[in-house]
């Protein structure tokens, strides 16, 4: 336990060291691609490989607890049924692509349906995620933290051998808890195809967006 701890610790640390020095969001890189849960991502050009077991398009979500930020409450996203879900999963919301990953869904995201629920997952603690919200204006999205011992990360094949961290991806689980899109992006220091994503999200509520 000592060791996946400091292997944790270490891991959220380089990331932020080198996202420190990224750069701004309209420069960041945005991939349209995704690779497979359960498979392998990038760092620089440097793979890692994921963990657990890869969820699929057309499965359910595995029954796995999740921490709410605020209430500090466990939370089973199955418990979510009747509403579509937009799980945009970062590495950290300390670092410049997770924070831009993040403004993206609280801002951009606004144009969804109010019955889309945004939600953001991350291993960081749930005091930092608040902080975050309260320090970025973002009291819309919902936070969720992996952080005891990311086992939602390992029960979807998303959890970075490692560091620990959960690879940068996007998930959407319609009414009916079905997982109906999911993108992981192959290099994590590149933001997500959010657009795209939106699109979809809003194409499950059966809601045409607004330009």
């Amino acid at each position: 336990m000592k060791r996946q701890i400091i292997n944790f610790v270490v891991g959220v640390t380089l990331l932020v060291l080198f996202f420190s020095c990224a750069k701004k969001q309209a420069d960041m890189p945005i991939d349209t691609v995704s690779v497979s849960p359960g498979s392998q991502v990038k760092m620089k050009g440097e793979p890692l490989s994921l963990i657990g077991n890869a969820i699929e398009v057309g499965k359910q979500l595995p029954d796995t607890s999740l921490v709410d930020a605020k209430t500090m409450n466990s939370v089973n996203l199955n418990d979510y049924k009747g509403a579509v879900l937009f799980l945009s999963i970062v590495p950290s919301i300390d670092t410049k692509v997770c924070e831009a990953q993040t403004h993206y869904l609280g801002e951009q995201g606004d144009k969804l349906p109010s019955t889309v629920k945004r939600i953001t997952i991350s291993r960081d603690t749930p005091f930092a995620q608040v902080r975050f919200a309260e320090e970025a204006k973002l009291n819309d999205i919902q936070y969720l933290s992996d952080y005891k011992e990311g086992s939602f990360g390992r029960s979807i094949g998303l959890l970075i051998d490692g560091p620990m961290l959960l690879a940068r991806s996007v998930i959407l689980v319609d009414k009916q808890g079905i997982v109906q899109y999911i993108q992981v992006v192959p290099e994590i220091t590149h933001l997500p195809d959010m657009e795209k994503a939106f699109e979809k999200a809003a194409e499950l509520d059966k809601v045409i967006l607004v330009p």
